[in-house]
């Protein structure tokens, strides 16, 4: 067959009705974006007027579990705004030479924010087993009590206001992680500044800096995990590839299955690429292509596949080599 082979023996996607309703999600997923980006534009500026008080209260009190919230704080803040921005450059539309989009560059920020959130746990922790050595400094525990009151509260609102948003960004789902963090650190200051109160003893204060530590690091290497994952285009979490492959093998018409790949371009919308060797004849219609889509999409949320039916003969194509000796 001469010239550009048909579509079918491509497998590209053929317009179908069947297949509009990719549009109407499309559509939600872009105002479930919007309702994002409004939401963390205003968990931006509490989270920021917090670390300023927070900061300011550590500084007057001598609290050092306020001053590693503080530190906290203003990792999520920085990490918050990254996340804004990197979320305006990925509405722009792909490009001819950014055929993707730019919706990694959401990936690329939550990254940096959880290296950046690792650092400033580290520091913490050395200040923390510094502080044991200079135990009895003095600490103002109502100005550290109030700030850290302060700090729940505004956290409490600010995982409300996110919390609905998070299956649509890994940025936003990144940051709701951290500002819960921050709420488990506000209750460790608070608890703190009441067994100083009423103890005296200063250690608390050191104890809860650990706390807040131990809260950090796991999330912050869950959130660069998941991100390196998907820099690396590995296969994302809940994916199966084999039980994939044997459900595309089972269709009739399909000998075998051979370079699958699955993988993410920004942490939510799965994309596939699958070759199928056809037992038939001849290369079968529409039929089986749009039965392995709707494996791919409808079994798998596989968001974007593109599948190549092959005759068994086009196995040493595959090499460079045609079955006929045509390279």
């Amino acid at each position: 067959m001469a010239g550009r082979s048909p579509a079918r023996w491509r497998g590209e996607r053929l317009p179908m009705t069947k297949h509009s309703h990719s549009h109407d999600h499309g559509l939600s997923a872009a105002g479930a974006t919007a309702k994002g980006r409004s939401r963390l534009t205003a968990v931006i500026v509490m989270t920021t007027v917090v670390f300023v008080a927070e900061l300011i209260g550590g500084l007057v009190s001598g609290s050092l579990a306020l001053l590693a919230d503080a530190g906290h704080m203003l990792s999520d803040s920085v990490g918050l705004v990254m996340a804004g921005i990197a979320m305006f450059i990925g509405t722009h539309k792909p490009t001819r030479r950014s055929t993707y989009g730019f919706r990694r560059a959401e990936v690329i920020a939550a990254a940096i924010n959880a290296i950046a959130v690792a650092a400033i746990a580290i520091f913490i922790l050395v200040e923390a087993i510094g502080r044991l050595r200079n135990a009895e400094a003095p600490i103002n525990t109502l100005t550290m009590g109030i700030i850290a009151t302060i700090g729940l509260i505004s956290n409490i609102i600010a995982a409300l206001l996110l919390r609905d948003s998070t299956d649509h960004s890994m940025n936003l789902k990144g940051a709701y992680l951290h500002i819960l963090a921050d709420l488990l650190g506000s209750v460790a200051v608070i608890l703190a500044a009441v067994v100083i109160a009423f103890t005296g003893w200063r250690g608390a204060d050191t104890i809860a800096s650990v706390i807040i530590v131990l809260i950090i690091i796991p999330r912050a290497y869950q959130l660069l995990r998941e991100a390196g994952r998907v820099l690396m285009e590995q296969v994302p979490d809940g994916v199966d590839t084999e039980a994939i492959q044997r459900d595309i093998e089972a269709l009739d018409h399909v000998d075998h299955v051979h370079d699958l790949h699955v993988w993410s371009v920004d942490g939510q919308r799965l994309m596939a690429t699958v070759h199928v060797v056809s037992t038939a004849d001849t290369l079968p219609g529409c039929g089986l292509l749009d039965e392995v889509q709707h494996i791919l999409g409808s079994t798998h949320h596989v968001d974007h596949s593109t599948v190549q039916i092959e005759h068994p003969d086009h196995a040493h194509h595959e090499t460079g080599v045609c079955e006929h000796g045509e390279s």
